[in-house]
Order: C-alpha cells, then sequence, then structure tokens
C-alpha cells in the first residue's frame, strides 16, 4: 500500500517538513545555496531513494536464492552533464540529468551470483521510474490559512 508523502514549508527558507507515515524528515538547501542545511536536498533524497531500492532489491533477489550476499554498498552522485546527442545541440545548450552509481558485493558469491545481481540493481522499481517516461499531474488548492 502506497503513503502519501506530505511536504510543508516552515518560516525559514528552503527548510522542508516531510512526513511519510510516522515518519518525520527535514528537507533543505546546503549553505552555498542559501539554505540552511539542516536536511538532504531534493537530489539527494532522489538519490537515497535509488540507493535504498536498489540495496533492497539485490538483498531480496539475493535472499530469495539464499545466496551467501552479506552486505551492499552503494555511492552515488548526481550532475548535469551536456547532451551530446541532440537535435536541439545547434540551437540550444541542451542538459541532461547524470547518476554515477557505484555498486559493491560483500560474500562469498560466485562469478554468475554476482553477474547476475548487477542485473537485478537495473530493474529495481526506482531505477525502472527514474529511466522510463514518467508523467506527473500536479493540482493546485485554494490558499490555506494557518489555524488560530
Amino acid at each position: 500500500m502506497a503513503r502519501v508523502v506530505y511536504v510543508d514549508t516552515e518560516a525559514v527558507p528552503y527548510i522542508e517538513d516531510i512526513s511519510i507515515g510516522a515518519h518525520r524528515l527535514h528537507g533543505d538547501e546546503p549553505s552555498e545555496a542559501g539554505g540552511a542545511d539542516v536536511g538532504p536536498g531534493p537530489y539527494e533524497f532522489l538519490l537515497a531513494a535509488l540507493g535504498a531500492c536498489t540495496c533492497i532489491t539485490v538483498r531480496m533477489y539475493a535472499e530469495s536464492r539464499h545466496w551467501p550476499l552479506e552486505a551492499v554498498h552503494i555511492s552515488l552522485m548526481h550532475a548535469k552533464a551536456h547532451a551530446d546527442d541532440c537535435a536541439a545541440c545547434e540551437t540550444e545548450v541542451r542538459m541532461i540529468d547524470k547518476i554515477e552509481m557505484t555498486i559493491s558485493l560483500t560474500g562469498d558469491l560466485s562469478e554468475d551470483q554476482q553477474r547476475r545481481l548487477r542485473e537485478i540493481a537495473g530493474r529495481c522499481p526506482v531505477h525502472r521510474t527514474l529511466t522510463c517516461t514518467t508523467q506527473i499531474h500536479t493540482t493546485f488548492t485554494p490558499n490555506q490559512t494557518p489555524e488560530s
């Protein structure tokens, strides 16, 4: 069952209160971008979602086959890069989002098991969402006034 994620702004610029079920998080921008750096930024949350989903997917697959996977370690980085191959590159600057993900598997795994787990890593649901066409439907509601 999908949980609704709520994000509310605070009085301090860029600090966001994030509620996911019983979990409470803070999001923010780094100080060099005008934030207070009290929490991860939006792209860091995106990378965390991808890394967590990849770890869970790989571990679940290995456990279902009783493979000796002891740990999965993932590091991720996000950057904007120039698009090398696009139709409009001659008339406008085109940037693409680039995510670098490095995965390290710990355990007494055979070469075939490691190869299969590398394949499975690219099949986690968040990876699929990020690499397919995603539609976002946004609805604005009337202004809300704080309760007195």
